[in-house]
């Protein structure tokens, strides 16, 4: 049997998502809370693997088990189990053609920055922070040269595993809210660190630091040290996975997010 789970954790005292020797990672506490639940080891398969910091609102991963189990049944009892950092938010069971990574056709990442002149506490972890004001007409200019089917070389880590530079950035949505700016960036996937890169060019435009037509001129090189360096990555959220509509993929819960009925629609 295969079950899916979706998954939302604080990932700001984890070492990122996937499973690393010293065990301070999200998969590695999921699979210990699994298994604790399970009486067996489980091995979970995830949508997104995210860095040390980012944060999960619509993780998705599965796994294969013998074990028949109600779906609120691996929701309460692995949580039972698990932080208060983590959470799963539901499980359900799935036919053997679903695939958490391989079957998703798109991804969503939200990130929140803060614009103050003073860092606020009470966002530690949970926003990214820049002191001075940002051109947001500027960054929006900036974005639309990056919509579309394009190599993404320029905005890459040199640890990126993915076969190719090439992706689909479908949208980018800006909106400010007082000191609030929230930033939606969907495609049909991401280079390792693509957002945190993207995130640095945009607020460089933001502070006047260079035009908006600067940012196509670094797509166009495919070279990253052409960018921005790599912005924080505490406000970064994987908020939603897409896939096919007869898997009925539950959708992701954003009311936790930090400010996040801006994106209810």
């Amino acid at each position: 049997m295969r079950i899916a789970l979706g998954i939302q954790y604080d990932g700001t005292a984890f070492n990122g998502w996937q499973s690393q020797p010293h065990g301070k990672t999200v998969q590695d506490v999921l699979e210990r809370a699994l298994a604790e639940f399970a009486r067996t080891p489980l091995q979970t398969v995830v949508a997104g693997r995210t860095d040390t910091g980012v944060h999960g609102l619509g993780q998705v991963v599965h796994f294969d088990t013998e074990l028949d189990r109600a779906a609120f049944s691996w929701v309460r009892g692995t949580n039972a189990f698990l932080p208060r950092t983590v959470a799963v938010q539901w499980a359900k069971p799935m036919p053997g053609t679903f695939h958490a990574r391989f079957s998703a056709f798109e991804r969503t990442y939200y990130y929140v920055l803060h614009v103050h002149p003073v860092r606020s506490p009470m966002l530690a972890g949970r926003a990214g922070w820049i002191h001075t004001p940002l051109d947001i007409d500027a960054m929006r200019e900036a974005s639309r040269c990056l919509i579309g089917e394009h190599d993404f070389s320029a905005f890459r880590s040199s640890e990126c595993q993915s076969k190719t530079p090439v992706k689909h950035l479908y949208q980018i949505d800006i909106r400010a809210a007082g000191e609030i700016v929230h930033l939606r960036f969907r495609a049909n996937a991401f280079l390792h660190h693509m957002v945190r890169n993207l995130m640095g060019c945009l607020v460089a435009v933001g502070r006047g630091r260079y035009p908006a037509t600067w940012m196509a001129d670094v797509l166009a090189s495919r070279d990253r040290d052409r960018a921005a360096p790599t912005f924080m990555p505490e406000g970064l959220y994987l908020a939603r996975v897409g896939y096919p509509e007869p898997f009925a993929v539950p959708p992701a819960s954003l009311g936790s997010m930090p400010f996040g009925g801006i994106w209810s629609e």
